[in-house]
């Protein structure tokens, strides 16, 4: 690799970060759809407040071994360990690397379009305030600086890109904050239930973490 001095080094660069979405990430750890590429949880246990034990990279590379041998020693032995027989993984003669460590946390497509993609949906379900109520606050909303304005409303729009979706989170709590709920009861609880999602969503994002924000995320 040539550095900024213009001399050619020979280099020996690791695998730091894995970023990818929920399906690459599957992909690249070998593992099941449906289940966490990075610990051992169970499906159904996705989203419990529960801690898991991290994927063994050990035992996965101990597995992965023995795709030379016979087959169905090979595949008896992926499957005792959760993963896909693979034959031989392009991390499996990475130095100083861990597969499982490497795959970093996905803002866009577990928070943005995933979180966020579906609180939307709920906010416009018609038990909830209904599309038209938030596409109409949407359309009556003042033009303001650094704002993207949607004044055909948001359900109606396709194929929502990442930086559409944080321009709707700078919005969202504006646009549902005075809305009545059918039979005179009481928004309070649904915003609070909004508030969390984005609030964790802006902290998610912040370059650095200390101990408070840490705690706050939690």
């Amino acid at each position: 690799m040539i550095s900024r001095d213009g001399i050619w080094r020979w280099c020996h660069p690791i695998l730091a970060n894995f970023i990818g979405d929920y399906l690459e990430q599957v992909l690249v750890a070998c593992t099941y759809y449906g289940e966490c590429p990075k610990c051992e949880v169970k499906h159904d246990q996705l989203g419990n407040y529960t801690r898991s034990l991290a994927c063994d990279y050990r035992k996965a590379l101990d597995s992965y071994a023995l795709a030379d041998s016979n087959a169905r020693t090979f595949c008896a032995a992926c499957k005792d360990n959760g993963i896909k027989p693979v034959f031989h993984p392009f991390w499996e003669i990475l130095p100083l690397a861990n597969i499982y460590v490497s795959i970093t946390l996905d803002v866009l497509h577990q928070l943005l379009q995933g979180v966020m993609k579906h609180l939307i949906a709920w906010l416009s379900d018609p038990l909830v305030f209904g599309p038209q109520q938030v596409n109409v606050q949407c359309h009556l909303m003042p033009p303001n600086h650094q704002i993207a304005l949607f004044p055909k409303g948001i359900t109606i729009l396709t194929c929502v890109s990442g930086k559409e979706h944080k321009n709707i989170c700078r919005i969202l709590l504006g646009l549902i904050v005075d809305l009545p709920l059918g039979g005179g009861s009481s928004p309070a609880r649904l915003l609070k239930a909004m508030h969390g999602p984005l609030n964790f969503l802006y902290l998610a994002q912040l370059l650095s973490q200390m101990t408070d924000t840490i705690s706050c995320l939690e």
